[in-house]
């Protein structure tokens, strides 16, 4: 019936206009229900204490964490006081060093009158000036590691006013990257040994710092280190291929920055080195497109016109089957003559003038292809009086 449909309905004893209504529970009913109220009401009010207990655990757990922040950049800060940064070296010019984008064969390019004319190869990845690395070696330690700083945010806990210590973290942060930075380029520009600790030192600080285009393309460019001082093929793949993912979101967000940029095309080539030729002229064109974004954000820097010619020069001497593999990858194929080439080392000069003895090679060799013979023994002096290590 409707009133057993419904819990509590009220039901007339007898019928007529002087009837009374009783419950339909019982009392007993009434009595369970009154309990069952009572242990809701005791849960709820002990549940509430539990949440407060809980946030008090959370802002105290907070403070303890900035504390251990500030001890680590306040140790870091006495590690980098300690530490010696000399002049700046030079280091060994590699004319045929690791490729930055991809080649048709597997052997290195090189600057001499015997390089092969199929295929692209590449110019050195190095992008900085080099710097001279003295290192000291303290209490019998191999390595300086850095351990990874973890960033606090105030309102992700729901502080109080009262908790005000968290706000002061990031310009302690900011102050703390801006030393990273200078030490991670000091070990770039060092040996194999630097440039591996420079890779550690980056990585532990990536939960801290990976919201910063300044630290995403520094470390970016330490896989293209790790790409070169590895010689295992699958941990080169590897690290190229980490390397670009952490460009493919910094380029979403900073696609003003030239490094960026630079880096990008470095690892799309590095990547590729072993893939076949469809795959390889794909990444020669991304490489390119790359490297003119950089000089149009950056006209001013000679690496990337350096890089630019070396790519100019190799397109010019494509064999055979990779002219016939471009024409049928793409309706108008990128083109470069040994002239774009020239204009190219050309800039590099007028911008840094010696900043390249590989570059100058270059310059005497696209003379020669294009028939000027004493411009190019003229240049091969040039590029004899130049050191060994060059800054390319």
């Amino acid at each position: 019936s409707p009133a057993q449909a419904v819990p509590g309905a009220l039901v007339p004893v007898e019928e007529g206009a002087g009837a009374m209504h009783t419950p339909l529970l019982g009392q007993d009913k009434q009595l369970e229900l009154l309990e069952r109220l009572d242990f809701v009401v005791r849960n709820i009010v002990e549940l509430r204490k539990e949440v407060e207990e809980l946030r008090n655990s959370l802002q105290h757990l907070a403070v303890e964490i900035v504390g251990e922040v500030r001890s680590h950049l306040e140790e870091t800060q006495r590690l980098n006081r300690r530490r010696r940064f000399p002049c700046a070296r030079e280091r060994s010019d590699s004319t045929g060093s690791s490729s930055i984008y991809f080649t048709a064969s597997s052997g290195n390019a090189n600057t001499d009158d015997g390089e092969s004319e199929g295929g692209y190869t590449t110019a050195n990845a190095e992008s900085d000036y080099d710097r001279e690395s003295e290192r000291e070696s303290e209490e019998g330690e191999d390595e300086v590691s850095c351990d990874t700083v973890r960033t606090v945010r105030r309102d992700s806990l729901d502080l109080g006013p009262e908790d005000e210590a968290p706000l002061s973290l990031d310009s302690s942060l900011e102050e703390g990257l801006g030393q990273l930075l200078q030490q991670a380029d000091h070990l770039h520009g060092g040996d194999e040994r630097d440039r591996r600790e420079g890779f550690q030192l980056l990585l532990n600080n990536k939960l801290a710092y990976a919201g910063h285009g300044e630290f995403l393309w520094r470390l970016a460019r330490a896989h293209s280190d790790m790409w070169e001082l590895t010689e295992n093929e699958e941990e080169k793949q590897s690290y190229a291929s980490e390397g670009k993912k952490e460009l493919e979101l910094a380029l979403q967000k900073w696609d003003q920055s030239a490094e960026c940029h630079q880096w990008f095309a470095i690892l799309c080539g590095q990547l590729s080195e072993h893939e076949s030729i469809p795959k390889r002229i794909q990444a020669g064109c991304v490489f390119k497109e790359h490297i003119d974004r950089a000089i149009e954000l950056k006209p001013e820097d000679p690496q990337l016109y350096y890089l630019m010619g070396r790519w100019c020069y190799q397109v010019a001497h494509l064999g055979w089957l990779e002219k016939k593999t471009v024409s049928a990858l793409f309706e108008a194929p990128p083109t470069a003559t040994v002239q774009d080439a020239l204009q190219n080392f050309l800039r590099v000069e007028e911008l840094s003038p010696g900043f390249s003895k590989a570059g100058r090679v270059y310059i005497a060799k696209c003379y020669r292809d294009l028939g000027n013979s004493s411009a190019a023994a003229l240049w091969m002096s040039l590029a004899s009086e130049l050191p060994g290590n060059t800054k390319e």
